[in-house]
């Protein structure tokens, strides 16, 4: 699917009237100065009849939002790294269940944070190894610097282990990370956490193949992803939009100039969890991969039943029965998680219009995607606002683009 590949909303079962509420709804976002510019897209069986515009990439500089529009996507990276994780577990490379000290053998013999401050903290054994399948669900006991919410991701910011910003090889990030002590036992909780950089670094362990290199020849290159990377391919920085938070007064401030950005260089370390940069054309290519299970215009990056495996809940209950009730501006009562994707279980409980087995994540900037098998239907989100928490536009979104399902 192209994203200049168009159809009427009417010719896919969708309303032209109901779904400009969504143009409605972005114009009010950048003239009430929350948003600088976003982009949108909805498509459905297979035709996009929905790729908008509004408002600035670039505030600043005067410039308009563009379709080919380049964004930090962060965590809409994580899918990839599943997916790239997922097509070696397809060449019998190892079990699911499988310990990942086959191949990490520094995640041996984990401690488990019990209390105490960082400095003189208590600890005791983990019960047993992290599995791909902890990974794939961020159910391995790791965690985010970020999250500021436990002695455990101090000890993260203490040791730098901030996989966005630190320039080391993966392999010895890993080293560091296995140093510190899990947050729970592996299995006992879900935790939103740097788990898809180790899937990461798994790749590039047992593929034989910087993890750079096996995106780019596996998966971006064969999906004719022209735009995503882990930096702006040269001679394209003039196309990275400007990266914001809410200031003082209200006002967005910028946190990344597009003209000084690290993204515009070549990096050391390539982040399985956000690393990337990408276009709405580019994610909507590998979304569209997706919802065709595996395969699109004849690349075939999954089996079908390795796609349907990843998007079901590998959860036993929803996220809020595995000690996370919020996260971002969402609550995940109602939502699993798949093998790299959230997962919806039950509409009503979640609060928020949409279909059982939908599947979807989104970026520290504000962006998201998600699809929906049964309206075979994709949507995605692109902004630059941290932290996604600041408004609750990935819901709202949701909400307009469902109410114009007439058929």
């Amino acid at each position: 699917m192209d994203i200049t590949a168009t159809a009427t909303p009417e010719d896919v079962g969708l309303s032209s009237a109901r779904l400009a509420r969504v143009n409605r709804w972005m114009e009010a976002l950048v003239a009430s100065g929350k948003l600088a510019g976003l982009v949108t897209v909805v498509a459905r069986h297979g035709r996009l009849v929905h790729a908008e515009c509004r408002g600035k990439m670039d505030l600043a500089a005067d410039k308009a939002m563009r379709p080919d529009t380049l964004f930090r996507i962060y965590s809409m990276t994580k899918p990839l790294t599943s997916a790239a994780i997922m097509m070696l577990y397809e060449e019998g490379r190892f079990q699911i269940d499988d310990p990942i000290t086959r191949f990490l053998p520094a995640f041996r013999d984990m401690r488990v944070y019990t209390g105490g401050m960082r400095q003189a903290y208590q600890s005791e054994p983990a019960a047993r190894d992290i599995t791909f399948k902890d990974l794939l669900t961020h159910t391995s006991g790791l965690t985010y610097g970020f999250m500021e919410s436990t002695p455990v991701d101090g000890m993260y910011r203490a040791n730098n282990l901030d996989f966005s910003n630190a320039e080391l090889p993966l392999a010895e990030m890993m080293e560091r990370l296995a140093a510190l002590p899990l947050l729970c036992q592996p299995g006992a909780e879900w935790n939103y956490s740097v788990s898809t950089d180790v899937l990461g670094a798994l790749v590039e362990v047992i593929s034989g193949m910087p993890f750079d290199r096996f995106l780019q020849e596996r998966i971006i290159g064969p999906l004719g992803m022209t735009d995503t990377g882990f930096h702006v391919a040269e001679g394209q920085g003039h196309r990275l939009a400007a990266n914001y938070m809410v200031g003082e007064g209200g006002k967005l401030a910028v946190i990344d100039d597009p003209k000084t950005s690290r993204y515009l260089k070549p990096r050391t370390l390539f982040s399985g969890g956000g690393g990337l940069v990408s276009s709405a054309r580019d994610y909507l290519r590998f979304a569209d991969m997706l919802r065709l299970k595996g395969e699109v215009d004849g690349v075939r990056l999954l089996g079908r039943k390795t796609v349907e495996y990843m998007t079901r809940n590998h959860l036993p209950g929803d996220m809020a029965d595995m000690g996370q009730p919020r996260f971002s501006e969402s609550s995940y009562a109602g939502v699993g998680f798949g093998l790299g994707f959230s997962v919806t279980l039950d509409p009503a409980k979640a609060g928020v219009i949409g279909s059982p087995g939908e599947y979807a994540w989104g970026g520290a900037a504000s962006t998201a995607f998600w699809v929906d098998p049964v309206e075979d239907m994709i949507v995605i989100l692109l902004t630059q606002l941290t932290p996604s928490s600041t408004y609750p536009i990935r819901r709202e979104l949701r909400v307009l683009t469902y109410q114009a399902i007439i058929g």
